[in-house]
């Protein structure tokens, strides 16, 4: 992505309040390592412009008149974007995380998070990691964790499931490598893996898709 050949990270701020697009904007742009490179106001412009500019990371509001979020992101991935899609919301209930998560958000943030927060979990996207606010993680947990819980040795092996744990937690695949004492190509090869068995396309569909399970949490 761009943010490895020079160090910046582009950006496409989403959201139909203008007040929050500007206060992003002005956060954003005197930050080392940060370009926006446009706004939208609803999904159906988000969609065009991220198709257009292809920024390196989206930051996506949920609830808005012109096209839902959860509609861009699904559309997004749907045509192969390569833009990180990164959830900034006041919305943080059943109803909005896990769709918003299954239609392929890298992350998931509220929009009282504090600033470094933020920053730092733009810079996670960015790499691919997800991100979940301690809040929203909490609520997925709850949402998903059913009665009975299946049998881990009957869709993921032991280490396949040390690997998503560490996923869950944002780890990046080289920590990931470090803690288990394994090459990145294997965290790889363990991700790919994963990712057939729980029928995810990405690092944050395949949490989303083992809280439901019951192998994690």
């Amino acid at each position: 992505m761009d943010a490895e050949n020079n160090g910046t990270i582009t950006l496409l701020i989403v959201d139909d309040h203008p007040v929050v697009r500007d206060g992003l904007r002005g956060m954003l742009e005197p930050a080392d390592g940060f370009t926006v490179l446009g706004e939208a106001s609803g999904g159906t412009e988000a969609v065009e412009m991220t198709l257009r500019l292809d920024p390196d990371v989206v930051l996506m509001d949920l609830r808005m008149p012109a096209g839902s979020g959860v509609e861009a992101i699904a559309e997004l991935t749907r045509r192969g974007a390569r833009a990180r899609v990164l959830v900034l919301t006041t919305y943080d209930t059943d109803s909005d995380t896990l769709p918003a998560i299954e239609a392929g958000a890298t992350g998931y943030l509220l929009k009282d998070a504090l600033r470094d927060e933020l920053f730092a979990a733009i810079r996670a996207a960015a790499e691919g990691r997800t991100v979940l606010s301690p809040t929203v993680a909490s609520r997925l947990v709850t949402a998903v964790r059913g009665p009975a819980r299946r049998p881990v040795d009957d869709t993921l092996s032991a280490r396949e499931l040390q690997v998503l744990e560490h996923v869950a937690r944002g780890t990046s695949n080289r920590e990931i490598a470090r803690e288990l004492f394994i090459s990145e190509a294997t965290v790889k090869t363990h991700l790919t893996h994963i990712y057939d068995k729980l029928d995810a396309r990405d690092r944050a569909a395949a949490v989303a898709v083992a809280y439901r399970r019951g192998f994690l949490g």
